[in-house]
């Protein structure tokens, strides 16, 4: 079995991945096993100048100090269960350590399993407004929509200032499920929640329409990866 490594970004979503990734070994086993896993978090509150300066690069080097420590750790792979950071991740610059899952990629190719056509994409104003989606759902035939302006400021409002504080709140839930309606309205036929914390608030059975959870999809990927069931990553960062 291969040691996973989770290169954490934000608190909610990697300790979700972390426990849905050990919870699988159960779940497939009926025991209390599961491969290696370490986790490595260097607070992503220390990045917010550089998110808000665009300023990848500085963002990809706090990340590459966290991939450099998963490696000395003993991982053979590491996933980033954090959307946002992928597009740092994504930055030029020298190979990371280890290869890794891209999380896009993962959601994307659970979405053209499920025969998806457009799907609506929920994150926060840096994932909603960037590359990523759009065209990993695009390399698949999928289109890609988001909410229109007002909305991505509410859920970019709720990202920052309740899920990654650990608050959950009934009003935002209301408010999710109002902009995820919307994307139904205009054709969308599966939602994306693709800031890692999203699923905390937003449930399957809530959700107005299909959920892409990219937290829990990331996590089982990752299993797959581990016990021999998926092909290693061979992504070292940089574009895609």
């Amino acid at each position: 079995m291969k040691h996973l490594g989770v290169l954490a970004h934000s608190t909610g979503g990697a300790a979700l991945c972390f426990l849905t990734f050990c919870e699988e070994g159960f779940h497939r086993t009926g025991r209390n096993e599961h491969p290696d896993v370490t986790l490595d978090y260097i607070a992503f509150g220390y990045s917010m100048a550089a998110w808000d300066a665009g300023d990848h690069a500085a963002v990809r080097a706090t990340l590459a100090t966290s991939a450099r420590r998963l490696a000395r750790a003993g991982a053979d792979f590491f996933v980033c269960p954090d959307n946002t950071a992928h597009l740092a991740l994504e930055v030029p610059g020298p190979d990371l350590p280890l290869p890794g899952l891209h999380i896009a990629e993962v959601v994307a190719d659970q979405a053209a399993a499920e025969g998806r056509a457009r799907v609506g994409v929920l994150g926060t104003r840096y994932t909603m407004d960037g590359p990523l989606y759009p065209r990993a759902l695009a390399a698949r035939g999928i289109a890609a929509e988001v909410p229109d302006a007002d909305d991505r400021a509410i859920v970019n409002e709720v990202i920052f200032k309740e899920l990654v504080n650990g608050v959950v709140s009934e009003a935002s839930r209301r408010e999710y499920v109002r902009v995820i309606e919307r994307l139904a309205e205009r054709g969308c036929d599966a939602v994306a929640l693709v800031c890692t914390e999203i699923p905390l608030l937003i449930a399957p059975e809530v959700s107005p329409l299909p959920t892409l959870d990219s937290t829990r999809l990331l996590a089982r990927a990752a299993y797959d990866v581990a016990v021999g069931e998926r092909a290693m990553p061979d992504w070292h960062g940089g574009p895609r």
